[in-house]
């Protein structure tokens, strides 16, 4: 029989969303810390002073919200899939292995109106555009991989760049983490590795200027806009980006370029970083906010056992990390995620990556409702300074991470509720027009 140690957040008592303090209360303390930080402030200077161009340039085009869900193409067969997981395998393999670690666990997560699909089919893509195009998702990121020159999981994205097909805005994020067996992006049981250099950027740069020309192609300030998950490379990533940008340039193409803003992966000085990139995206719940979540929350550790029936001989110990979700949101919005800096807001309608990771810890944010979903998405819109940045794009992740029970996608519990309560936040909101 294992023995489960689950690291508990859920218990800690809950408070409804209108009780959550003001940011006026809470940051205070946090700009404090900031003081004395002469590049900080310098950083800060330069976008107040993009602010004002911005307030003033604003056109109703731009202060239209414009939500992009983030998109997972690994709902499809690939060779190395077969040789790594078996012959077959797809995300759909991970999905279904999902099971209750404890009492409420919603487990597993089960599509419904989509059912279990396939990337190859025209029809699939077609359906899921269609799908976001009616609750008012303006455009999919899709996740893209790049190993020196070898791709993965590229065939729905190139079809779509081919046929044409399904009309409906995109751009792509380099997700550029190792591959893996433990499915975190670190070094251990390592299948494929990143290795970095200015000539790999440069390659890179030229086989994305046929997506970049695309005219679906998503554009901030008429520029393709282009994500890095992790800058946090290892080596110097600023020699790496220069040369990249030069090189889109020799064939006449301006790239605005975003790095994630992740609690892991993710150079700690923003300040630096931003001078790099064009602009941050949060990435959800993973953000460093969340980080003051975990923190404060280890110090007062509930520790639960709960034993569940295995046909496994030996104990097992597993430390998973539950937190309410309620909880989530409110330390989300009682934190500055800007910093009076370029960084786009993100949200999520939820976390669970047990499926992915049987036998091993996993981060689970229990409780989540279309409700609290919306509540956040209305809040985050009210909260950014939209003036920090050049258009009014909200990141939502994920559109279908299945396995990190994390999809705008309907599943069997919820139906539709996660799309409406999107649709509902931003329409709720006078004073912003979602862009269909």
């Amino acid at each position: 029989m294992p023995l489960f140690i689950r690291i508990s957040y859920d218990l800690l008592p809950s408070t409804s969303p209108n009780s959550i303090p003001s940011l006026k209360m809470i940051n205070g303390g946090e700009r404090s810390l900031q003081t004395g930080r002469m590049s900080s402030k310098l950083a800060r200077c330069s976008c107040q002073q993009e602010v004002g161009k911005r307030r003033m340039m604003r056109s109703e085009t731009e202060s239209l919200i414009k939500l992009i869900a983030m998109y997972l193409p690994q709902f499809h067969p690939i060779s190395e899939n077969d040789e790594w997981w078996g012959k077959g395998f797809t995300e759909w393999t991970n999905v279904v292995k999902g099971r209750p670690r404890f009492r409420g666990h919603y487990q597993p997560h089960l599509p419904k109106d989509l059912g279990f699909y396939d990337l190859r089919l025209p029809e699939t893509r077609e359906a899921q555009a269609s799908l976001a195009k009616k609750f008012g998702i303006y455009g999919f990121c899709y996740y893209h991989y790049w190993f020196n020159g070898r791709r993965i999981l590229e065939k729905p994205v190139d079809e779509i760049l081919e046929s044409g097909k399904p009309d409906f805005p995109f751009m792509l994020c380099w997700a550029n983490e190792n591959w893996s067996r433990n499915w975190d992006g670190g070094f251990d049981k390592v299948l494929l590795a990143q290795r970095y250099s200015e000539d790999d950027f440069i390659n890179h740069a030229r086989h994305l200027v046929k997506y970049f020309r695309d005219p679906r192609y998503i554009r901030i300030e008429d520029k393709p806009v282009f994500a890095i998950y992790k800058d946090d490379i290892g080596i110097d990533i600023e020699p790496c980006i220069k040369a990249f940008r030069n090189e889109l340039r020799a064939h006449s193409i301006d790239v605005y370029l975003c790095r994630f803003e992740r609690r892991i992966g993710t150079s700690v000085n923003i300040e630096k970083a931003l001078e790099i990139f064009d602009a941050g995206i949060e990435f959800q719940p993973l953000t460093r906010q969340f980080s003051y979540l975990t923190k404060r929350r280890y110090l007062k550790l509930l520790r639960n056992l709960t034993y569940r029936s295995s046909s496994n001989i030996f104990l097992r110990k597993q430390l998973d990390e539950i937190l309410n979700y309620r909880e989530v949101v409110e330390n989300d919005l009682n934190h500055d995620f800007q910093q009076g800096l370029p960084i786009f807001p993100g949200v999520c309608p939820g976390w669970d990556n047990t499926s992915r990771r049987p036998g091993s810890s996993a981060i689970i944010l229990h409780q989540s409702t279309p409700d609290l979903f919306e509540y956040w998405v209305s809040e985050k819109i009210k909260r950014t300074n939209w003036d920090l940045l050049p258009g009014r794009y909200l990141f939502v992740n994920a559109w279908n991470e299945w396995a990190e029970g994390n999809h705008l996608e309907p599943c069997e519990k919820w139906g539709t509720g996660y799309l409406a309560a999107l649709d509902k936040a931003i329409n709720g909101n006078q004073n912003f027009k979602v862009s269909r």
